[in-house]
C-alpha cells in the first residue's frame, strides 16, 4: 500500500512557485531520503505531505485518501512533522514531559486532560528517545541535540503512521549529529515507521534509508537507491560544480 501519493503536484507561495509539477509515491514502512540544495523545494514536499502546502494543481493521497479541507485535519494526525530547528526562549518554564504530552493534544482533544494511557505513551516516548532522566527540565536549558530529541518525541507522542524529519541535524554538533541519527534508526527499527528524512549532509543518512530522490528548482530530477544517489554523477548535476557538491565540501 502506498502511504504517500503525489500526483504532478504544484504548490506556490505568493507569487513563487516552490514545487512543479511533482509526482511521488512512497510505500508504506519505506524509509526515504530527500537530498537537495537550499531552495530545492524539500521542505515545501514535506508540509504539503502534512497538507499545510498551498496546492495549486494535482493531487495529494495519505493512505488512499486524497487530501482536502474536509479531511486535513484527521489525516494529519496519522503524519508526526519535526521540524528545523526552532529558536527556544532560555526563560520558558515548560518541562520536557509538558512538550513531549503537547504531541497527544491531536488524540486528547482540546481541554481535555491526558488520561494513564497518555501519561504512560509519553513516558515510553521519553524512554526510546534517551530523554526520560530531563522530564521536569526546562527546554529551554537544553542543549540543541536535547531539544531535537524532544521534537522527535513529541511527534511520536503523537502516535503517527508517517514521521516527517525536516534537517533534523542541522546546527547542532557532531557528536548531537551522531546521536539523532541513530535515534532515527532506532525508531525505524523499533517501530517500521514510514519516513521521509530531508538533509544536505550525506554523511549523516540512517544506513536504513533504502531511496532517495533528489530536488532541485522544486522538481523531483532523479530517484533511486540511496547508494546510488550519492555518486558522483548525479551529485554534480544536482549541485552542477564540484565546488558546490558535497563530494567536495565533505
Amino acid at each position: 500500500m502506498w502511504a504517500v501519493e503525489l500526483e504532478k503536484v504544484t504548490v506556490s507561495y505568493r507569487e513563487n512557485v516552490a514545487l512543479k509539477e511533482v509526482t511521488l509515491r512512497i510505500k508504506e514502512g519505506e524509509f526515504l531520503a530527500v537530498i537537495g540544495p537550499n531552495g530545492a523545494g524539500k521542505t515545501t514536499l514535506l508540509t504539503t505531505i502534512n497538507g499545510l502546502g498551498k496546492v495549486i494543481s494535482g493531487t495529494v493521497r495519505v493512505f488512499g485518501r486524497e487530501l482536502s479541507r474536509w479531511n486535513v485535519l484527521k489525516i494529519r494526525k496519522e503524519i508526526g512533522y519535526v521540524p528545523q530547528e526552532l529558536p527556544i526562549d532560555p526563560r520558558s518554564p515548560v518541562s520536557v514531559r509538558e512538550a513531549v504530552m503537547i504531541g497527544r493534544a491531536g488524540r486528547i482533544g482540546l481541554l481535555r486532560r491526558p488520561g494513564r494511557e497518555d501519561i504512560n505513551l509519553v513516558e515510553s516516548v521519553m524512554e526510546l528517545t534517551g530523554i526520560k532522566h530531563l522530564a521536569e527540565r526546562p527546554i529551554g536549558h537544553l542543549s540543541g541535540g536535547e531539544r531535537q530529541k524532544v521534537s522527535i518525541a513529541r511527534a511520536l507522542a503523537q502516535e503517527p503512521k508517517i514521521l516527517l524529519l525536516d534537517e533534523p541535524t542541522s546546527n547542532l554538533d557532531p557528536k548531537a549529529q551522531v546521536e539523532i541519527v541513530e535515534l532515527i534508526e532506532r525508531i525505524y527499527d523499533e517501530r517500521k515507521l514510514t519516513i521521509v528524512f530531508v538533509t544536505h549532509i550525506l554523511s549523516l543518512i540512517p544506513p536504513s534509508c533504502s531511496r532517495a530522490v533528489l530536488m532541485k528548482g522544486g522538481r523531483i530530477i532523479w530517484s533511486g537507491e540511496t547508494k546510488e544517489a550519492l555518486k558522483e554523477e548525479h551529485l554534480l548535476r544536482l549541485y552542477e560544480s564540484r565546488r558546490e557538491s558535497p563530494l567536495h565540501t565533505g
